[in-house]
């Protein structure tokens, strides 16, 4: 398939303001790959190439970028995706002008819209309307599978490609192995906001549970006898960096296991440290121990998704939750079961109280809702506000150039009357 196809179907998408049009724009689109072109085109229509960040930084991107444009679209999906290979691939001295050069000679032979599409799709800030769901939709009527099934796959696999590929070439039949399994990490089920414990209790009309809302790092670790893997939300592997979680999990009594769950950093007296304190820790593989004396990592875990040999999945929250407290009862997130509006609303005051961001409410008879925001996970956070004032300001760099960005945000201090830098934040300022 050619790059043309695919930057034109994106544009197609992106103006059209039916969900179904979207649909069947990228159904008809995907009907035409060939299976090695699947995963590199499910890549570019996500938003980013296969490879992740393949090491050039933003001046470089726009240093590679020519004057002129191809006056018609000859290149095709692996052209693109093997340049992207080479480049994620270099190193060494000279790697940075050599990866200038490859992606120079790309882009000469792009299109004017090609160009544009492959330097958005570099910066990470491609806008093609293709939301994930709307894409998974795309890929299910492509394939003629159910959509569900296909949700399903993707749950197990951790990302829509291996699944879409299997449904494109297999059909259903493809998907029927996608199963939970150790060490191949699951996609997390994720919370809704609730505006207040009163609207999370009011949604879920059954029986319900209550745990801490953590502001901390998410994990999932599989165990399998003395082997033990910790991932990120994001699914990637940070077993170095919280040798605490290992030591943790190997008290579970199973054998096999899945656990969800966050790390976080507590002071001496139990309060939660900052988010950014835990995340100096969290996902460092350098100077671990050192790191770890002066900032240890508290595991808390509120699911099990998998327990010697036994997919629970499919399983409600209750079975899952008292599974957990079987194998690990002092690794568990402390909450209540089934509380009165009374029992939550004190429980709620008890957590705040001991500096957490509020709590969790999740209805008892839910499956788990892998990789997506389900109405079964409710988060009530109770919210802290500062008006803040810019105090200064720093120059932008790389496509930021020649903007404002790094904006110091600071408050009055009222017991001297000056300003006090509080942060910064690095988003800048828009056009307008």
């Amino acid at each position: 398939m050619l790059l043309a196809d695919l930057v034109t179907t994106c544009a197609a998408v992106a103006g059209a303001t039916s969900r179904l049009a979207k649909i069947e724009l990228l159904a008809a689109l995907v009907r035409r790959l060939a299976p090695e072109e699947v995963d590199i085109a499910i890549a570019f229509l996500s938003g980013e190439p296969r490879q992740g960040r393949i090491g050039v930084g933003p001046a470089a991107i726009w240093e590679a970028r020519p004057p002129v444009a191809a006056d018609a679209g000859v290149l095709r999906l692996v052209d693109v995706d093997e340049v992207f290979n080479r480049v994620a691939a270099m190193s060494g001295p000279g790697s940075g002008n050599e990866r200038v050069r490859l992606l120079r000679d790309l882009l000469h032979r792009a299109t004017r819209e090609e160009q544009d599409f492959l330097v958005r799709l570099l910066f990470g800030e491609l806008r093609q309307g293709a939301l994930e769901a709307v894409l998974l939709e795309g890929v299910a009527r492509a394939a003629g599978v159910p959509a569900a099934a296909l949700r399903r796959a993707v749950m197990i696999a951790g990302e829509l490609a291996p699944a879409a590929r299997a449904a494109l070439v297999e059909g259903e039949a493809g998907l029927s192995r996608f199963m939970v399994q150790i060490f191949q990490p699951v996609q997390p089920m994720l919370a809704q906001p609730a505006a207040d414990l009163d609207e999370a209790l009011g949604e879920l009309h059954g029986e319900v549970a209550l745990e801490w809302k953590l502001d901390g790092a998410r994990i999932q670790v599989h165990k399998a006898g003395d082997e033990i893997r910790v991932f990120s939300r994001n699914l990637r592997e940070v077993t170095a960096a919280v040798p605490e979680v290992v030591e943790a999990v190997r008290t579970l009594a199973a054998d096999a296991a899945i656990v969800d769950g966050e790390v976080i950093a507590l002071q001496p007296d139990g309060t939660p440290h900052a988010f950014q304190t835990t995340m100096q820790r969290f996902g460092r593989k350098l100077d671990v121990d050192r790191l770890r004396a002066g900032l240890p990592l508290v595991p808390f875990f509120f699911d099990c998704l998998y327990i010697d040999g036994q997919s629970l999945i499919d399983e409600p929250q209750s079975r899952r939750f008292a599974t957990l407290t079987s194998v690990a009862p002092s690794l568990v997130v402390p909450g209540r079961v089934r509380p009165t509006r009374s029992e939550a609303a004190q429980f709620l005051e008890e957590t705040l109280r001991r500096g957490h961001e509020g709590v969790m409410v999740k209805a008892l008879d839910a499956g788990y809702a892998a990789g997506r925001r389900g109405q079964n996970w409710l988060k009530v956070k109770v919210a802290r506000t500062l008006d803040l004032v810019v105090l200064a300001a720093e120059w932008g760099h790389g496509r930021r150039k020649g903007w404002l960005s790094n904006l110091h945000l600071g408050a009055r201090d009222p017991a001297h009357g000056a300003f006090v830098m509080l942060g910064k934040t690095f988003k800048g300022l828009t056009h307008s």
